[in-house]
């Protein structure tokens, strides 16, 4: 697998992320793909989901908190510096495939870490009875593209505070709050991750590109221009309403 670097530099905003996987998932160069990112407190919600149902949108602008709708289904999740996301891609593989193939690489490498990490029919994967990972995918370009959280020590008060999903919907997953279904996994990391020598969000990142990956690839000044051209279409009003405006 290859592990796509990013040229040092400013942090980016999600929806250059976003774009980054489009752009990826076009380039000509076989085999999978990985890269790893982190962003300040943002908030992104499904292609299929209403932006009002599901976000505290008050509390996000009075908060500094960036609102992005991604290309994928799924529901909202909650980022920051302390929630590593994860993108991959692989061409020539269905979306499901590409899951697939992505939930059984994050599982497996949970448990070498010592987390009894397991699959759910949610997409998300879990440890005991909390999630510590939720994840989406789509099709692009002949490739298969999944994009994933991996909460290592999120701020889950603020999450709690940006989402809002309805109370059915929590009662549907049996649980009263976003914060109870939820939780980080640097407290239950032990003695096998620090063996690993992950002891922050950086070595651990640093710890599955060795773990997955074989090769790596830095992009060029000439790609980060293009994806952040690409990234311009995520900030159209019209995509961002979607079906807010049929409310």
């Amino acid at each position: 697998m290859t592990q796509i670097l990013f040229p040092s530099g400013a942090e980016m905003p999600l929806n250059f992320y976003l774009a980054a996987e489009e752009f990826v998932a076009g380039m000509d160069c076989a085999g999978e793909k990985l890269f790893f990112w982190s962003v300040a407190p943002t908030v992104i919600f499904g292609r299929n989901q209403v932006m009002s149902d599901e976000v505290n949108l008050i509390w996000c602008r009075e908060h500094g908190v960036q609102v992005f709708r991604r290309k994928s289904g799924g529901g909202c999740v909650y980022a920051d510096h302390g929630n590593l996301m994860i993108s991959y891609i692989s061409p020539g593989i269905s979306a499901e495939e590409a899951f697939g193939r992505y939930m059984e690489l994050m599982t497996s490498s949970l448990a070498a870490l010592g987390l009894d990490a397991v699959a759910s029919v949610r997409n998300d994967i879990m440890v005991g009875d909390s999630k510590v990972s939720g994840n989406a995918f789509y099709s692009l370009h002949g490739s298969g593209i999944v994009h994933g959280t991996l909460l290592y020590d999120v701020d889950i008060d603020s999450m709690g505070c940006a989402i809002t999903p309805s109370v059915e919907k929590l009662r549907s997953k049996g649980v009263a709050s976003v914060r109870q279904r939820v939780a980080n996994i640097r407290p239950l990391l032990g003695v096998t991750a620090a063996h690993e020598g992950v002891s922050d969000m950086e070595s651990l990142s640093a710890w599955l590109a060795d773990r997955l990956c074989d090769r790596s690839i830095l992009l060029t000044d000439d790609n980060m221009q293009e994806i952040s051209r690409l990234s311009e279409k995520y900030l159209d009003k019209a995509f961002l309403l979607g079906k807010e405006n049929e409310k």
